[in-house]
């Protein structure tokens, strides 16, 4: 697929629908999505409308009405998002990207990166309160020349919950199958100029899986206080606490006969993050100045499952932030232009602490461990300062013209706790123990420059398109730059840890064009993108040294298209439905010098992913409503030589709630109706099959009282 026919073929689209809604009389409706209101794509309300960008939009009545009990079950019914669950309330994420835990997504409270950029985890969703938010946002593709690094496949902003007008008070409890249970209580009020809400959310299960206990404990307050004059000022304070033990892969034999076998019970996680965060913001008649200064703090304590047969080990990593953002908007007459000038500080300290483990093992399963040596040891500051710049203005009516750029001035500050040379790791099923590489105190830098284009236009009050260019890009992670590979001998190990220093930024460059609008009762969105990404980082063993190498030299293309339908089949029928069709290649990526996969598909990158719901709200249920959700996903390579191929799945799950009356409801879930015994991801190892297995027939029952 190509950018170009992506183009002729929503400029078809779009000539043609128009043509069918002006020959409609009424066709408006105040219940189009054109009419939304979204904050994430330029950092300032705006309509969906006019925003050069896929932006999905998942609301607080939906989160209301599903209470999500892992992230996956909200956004993977936005077209072009899959979440697989990796035990507890861990993911991997796919956004126009193959299923990834690499850093090329972007998390945001309220518009503020839950972590700091080199600090980045796979599971941060998990640090935030998703089924007590008041909305999530996602912004598909590039994000940038607005975020800075690491909004290269998708932004996702979980919004906090406003206070109430007046006071409200709700409480909910849950039980459901494999000893899940969660206490959920959430109330605030206004008081004159001031406006409370908090919200504290308690879940543990003991798993399906052998050893896979969770716990949660989660907390957000929110204070809004109006100053008048049109100033506020927003204190946002989150809490979260979870300790829970990964479930780890699988051969073919197991996912048969045993799927509740855990090999890793040894393994676990322990994560602790703290967010503050005061945005003041005054609107005169035709400005705005925003100013947040916020504070983070995040330490996780794992031993992980994924390195336990080649490199175990236990690490401990520790993160401060304090940093600020900052605006300053301009409004114009004539054109309705606007100008936004912005400055972006982030000033964030961090450690890492890793010991390598000798582990034990009965059959295929890790029994125990004993803490052996201290491999790295090392203090790391990141800091970065990105001024940038966004203008809108419409030379005409029906057409909006956007354009931005951003500068990102980025420095890692390193100090070594150790000694600066190869040292020999613990005992292990590495030959000899191995060699880790440590590089002097010192400091490592990155500029670089993120611009991006976009037009939108309304061909109809009912139809609207857009197009829009995305430059993006993301800076190594901290342990990408500081801790280096084992190795065999203490000489290779030091080299490929002084290489590190070398990696650039991962860059990628986005062309998309799409439709919005309403025919009638049918809601309907089109995207069709094509982005390319060089200077990826690719990881190989030279073959005249036989020294390990990370470079980048990766080239990769993604293309794909997506589709959102909402029709209201009757007053009390309703089905919506997302599907997207993705190709992702290896353009460049030369693993040795005898193994080559360019040209070849992405593993774990499904080109089919779609999901379907029917919704019955029949009058007798007081606005509750039954679901029935079909969830698809297609097969996909396991391994980068394109030799083995998971076959995809399909998932049926249930849910409905029934409001007893305006205090009481009750509700319940039921997740894979057909116990289908599926994976979450699926790869090689060797020559075999293993599988993270997803779960089976789940199911759960709630009450909330509302006062």
């Amino acid at each position: 697929m190509k950018f170009c026919q992506y183009s002729l073929t929503a400029v078809f689209l779009m000539g043609g629908v128009s043509q069918v809604l002006a020959e409609q009389e009424g066709s408006t409706s105040p219940a189009t999505p054109l009419q939304e209101i979204t904050v994430t794509a330029t950092r300032e309300g705006e309509l969906k409308a006019e925003t050069p960008a896929s932006v999905s939009v998942v609301k607080e009545e939906t989160l209301k009405k599903m209470r999500p009990t892992h992230p996956k079950e909200v956004l993977n019914q936005v077209a072009g998002v899959w979440v697989s669950n990796l035990s507890g309330e861990g993911h991997s994420t796919s956004i126009r990207h193959p299923l990834t835990t690499s850093p090329v997504y972007l998390y945001l409270e309220d518009g503020i990166p839950t972590r700091s950029t080199g600090f980045f985890n796979h599971n941060a969703l998990y640090e935030v309160n998703v089924p007590q938010s008041g909305g999530i946002e996602v912004v598909k593709g590039p994000g940038s020349a607005l975020y800075g690094s690491d909004a290269i496949g998708g932004t996702v902003n979980v919004l906090t919950r406003t206070p109430p007008a007046k006071p409200e008070l709700e409480l909910t409890g849950e039980a459901g199958l494999f000893g899940w249970g969660r206490v959920l209580a959430s109330g605030g009020t206004t008081v004159g100029n001031d406006g409370f809400r908090g919200s504290v959310n308690l879940t543990r299960t003991d798993g399906w899986h052998d050893h896979s206990n969770y716990e949660r404990q989660a907390a957000n307050a929110r204070w809004d206080h109006y100053f008048g004059g049109d100033a506020m000022l927003k204190t946002v304070v989150s809490y979260a606490k979870i300790d829970q033990s990964h479930v780890g892969e699988m051969d073919g034999t197991d996912f048969a006969k045993n799927p509740q076998k855990n090999n890793t019970p040894l393994s676990y996680r322990q994560v602790e993050a703290f967010r503050l965060s005061l945005n003041f913001e005054k609107e005169g008649r035709d400005s705005l100045i925003s100013v947040t200064p916020y504070y983070r703090h995040n330490v996780m304590e794992i031993l992980p499952n994924w390195s336990l047969s080649y490199d175990p080990s236990l690490y401990t990593v520790k993160n401060d932030s304090f940093g600020f953002l900052s605006k300053y908007r301009k409004d114009f007459e004539p054109l309705r232009g606007r100008l936004i000038i912005g400055l972006d500080g982030d000033y964030s300290p961090g450690s890492f602490v890793e010991d390598s483990i000798a582990v034990t093992k009965q059959g295929t399963v890790y029994t125990g461990y004993t803490q052996t040596k201290r491999i790295y040891d090392y203090e790391v500051t990141y800091s970065s300062l990105s001024p940038y710049l966004h203008g809108e203005i419409s030379p005409w009516e029906g057409l909006r013209l956007t354009g931005g750029v951003r500068y990102d001035s980025m420095r890692y500050e390193y100090d070594n706790k150790m000694a600066n040379g190869a040292i020999v790791g613990a005992a292990g099923p590495f030959p000899a123990g191995g060699f880790y590489g440590h590089v002097p105190d010192g400091s490592v830098s990155y500029s670089h420059l993120s611009p991006k284009l976009g037009a939108t236009y309304a061909f109809h009050p009912d139809l609207h398109g857009f197009i829009a260019f995305n430059h993006a890009f993301r800076t190594p992670s901290q342990n990408q730059v500081f801790r280096g590979s084992r190795e065999t001998l203490a000489g290779r190990a030091q080299v490929a840890a002084q290489s590190l220093l070398d990696l650039k930024p991962v860059k990628v460059n986005n062309l998309e064009t799409g439709l919005r609008g309403k025919i009638d009762k049918l809601d309907f969105e089109l995207a069709l993108y094509e982005m390319r990404k060089k200077d990826d980082l690719v990881s190989y063993r030279d073959p005249a040294t036989n020294q390990r190498t990370v470079v980048n030299a990766g080239k990769t293309s993604h293309q794909g298209a997506e589709i959102v339908l909402g029709l209201q089949l009757a007053p009390e029928w309703r089905v919506d439905s997302s599907l997207s069709y993705t190709q992702h290649r290896y353009e460049q990526w030369v693993v040795s010098g005898t193994v080559d996969y360019s040209g070849k598909e992405m593993e774990t990158a499904p080109s089919v992913v779609a999901n379907s719901r029917l919704t019955w709200s029949p009058s007798f249920m007081n606005q509750g409503r039954l679901q029935l959700e079909w969830v698809r996903l297609g097969e996909y390579w396991r391994d980068a030589a394109n030799t083995s191929q998971y076959p995809g799945h399909d998932l049926i799950n249930l849910r409905g709630n029934y409001p007893i009356n305006p205090t009481l409801e009750v509700y319940g879930s039921v997740n894979n109706v057909l116990d289908k015994r599926y994976a979450e991801t699926s790869s090689l190892s060797g020559t075999q099959p293993t599988y993270t297995v997803g779960l089976p027939l789940v199911a759960l029952v709630g009450v909330q009282a509302r006062w």
